[in-house]
């Protein structure tokens, strides 16, 4: 075992999305960063894979020029929501801005080429086996190395071993559902993300390339297999003609509220900070907000700062996904909320363009962008 220590002022633990943010945002700060984790790329999860317009802005400043990427990799253009249900069907455009659909392996590489460009450090196969806080910092102990780091960033997800090592692990949870993804072989029918509602939870497709779509669904309980899934909902199962392109990959989905996510010189971030249910699609955007909030902490030692940010910044979209899970349990709600979107394709936008970050006043703005706007 080599027990070499390597020093840094950040060492982050966990290299998904939130993880790979925070080491950017942190880079970008001046800062020299580690990245540690168990497994090595590519790094795959179940998730919906659509980034709202409020995503991709939200990566435009912590540095990642996603706009230069979109001629390297396949992705497609999303221009909204669409809600679809047995006897109603409503949809809402984004009020400003273009979001994208994107395979989750290449959000990772973009993210990945953008830290390694700044001179963050990976450690790929190195299991974290404890933490030990000195008086300026932590030694972190994984099966390879001895890390000695003024901070310690948590992104290790919803059962993060970093929290539990920090006395971090009160929380409120509000919900727990499963999620199941899979990709098809099929040309998109839409520009916009669609959300099937049934009895059994939500489907949800978003277009990823000219040739591909993303299908997930959620539900409270176990999901033997996608053609069960899809068996609840027949109008997505009369469009799926074609065999699926990958396999499919579960995943738990968690509403989670952490009483805290700071202790000394530790810090979570994304789903080991606490979580919204999938439903609201804005997992991704919450890590990271929270990274730009983190690393500005970091440098400036108060990490006291992103505390309040971290409340400040989960505070929406956890009523958002507390509406919406509403909306699942009870059929009565869900109908006449639906009917009404219907009715009023004005007010559902209105709606769409609140939980995309926007302030109320700008949604009845006739000009004007959230930027970045990628046009399509």
């Amino acid at each position: 075992m080599d027990l070499r220590k390597t020093q840094s002022d950040v060492t982050i633990v966990g290299a998904g999305p939130a993880g790979l943010a925070c080491a950017i945002a942190s880079a970008r700060q001046g800062l020299r960063v580690d990245l540690i984790d168990a497994v090595e790329p590519p790094i795959d999860k179940a998730c919906g894979e659509g980034l709202m317009p409020d995503s991709l802005q939200a990566l435009t400043a912590i540095g990642v020029d996603f706009e230069k990427d979109l001629s390297r990799f396949e992705t497609h253009c999303i221009h909204g929501i669409r809600f679809l249900a047995e006897h109603a069907t409503s949809e809402a455009t984004f009020p400003h801005g273009v979001g994208r659909g994107i395979r989750r392996t290449i959000l990772h590489q973009i993210l990945l080429e953008r830290a390694a460009s700044l001179g963050v450090r990976f450690h790929w196969k190195n299991s974290v086996q404890g933490i030990t806080p000195i008086t300026e910092g932590a030694f972190i102990h994984t099966n390879w190395q001895t890390f000695l780091t003024r901070f310690v960033v948590g992104a290790d997800g919803p059962q993060s071993r970093v929290a539990v090592w920090a006395g971090l692990t009160q929380d409120n949870l509000r919900s727990r559902r499963i999620g199941l993804r899979q990709h098809y072989q099929i040309a998109p029918w839409s520009s916009f993300i669609e959300v099937y509602w049934g009895k059994h939870g939500q489907a949800y497709v978003t277009p990823i390339s000219a040739e591909q779509i993303c299908v997930a669904f959620l539900a409270d309980q176990k999901i033997p297999s996608m053609q069960n899934a899809l068996h609840h909902f027949p109008m997505l199962h009369r469009r799926l003609t074609d065999q699926p392109a990958t396999a499919p990959r579960g995943a738990i989905t968690l509403g989670r509220t952490r009483h805290r996510v700071i202790s000394g010189n530790i810090a979570l971030i994304g789903d080991a900070s606490g979580s919204v249910d999938a439903i609201t699609g804005e997992g991704i955007a919450l890590g990271f907000r929270q990274a730009a909030a983190l690393a500005t902490a970091l440098r400036t030692n108060d990490l006291a700062s992103y505390q309040r940010a971290h409340r400040s910044i989960m505070r929406l979209p956890t009523i958002m996904s507390t509406s919406l899970l509403l909306m699942d349990r009870s059929p009565l709600l869900r109908n006449h909320a639906l009917s009404f979107f219907q009715r009023k394709p004005w007010f559902f936008e209105r709606l769409l363009g609140i939980h995309i970050g926007l302030a109320p006043s700008r949604i009845f703005e006739s000009g004007g962008t959230l930027k970045p706007d990628y046009t399509c």
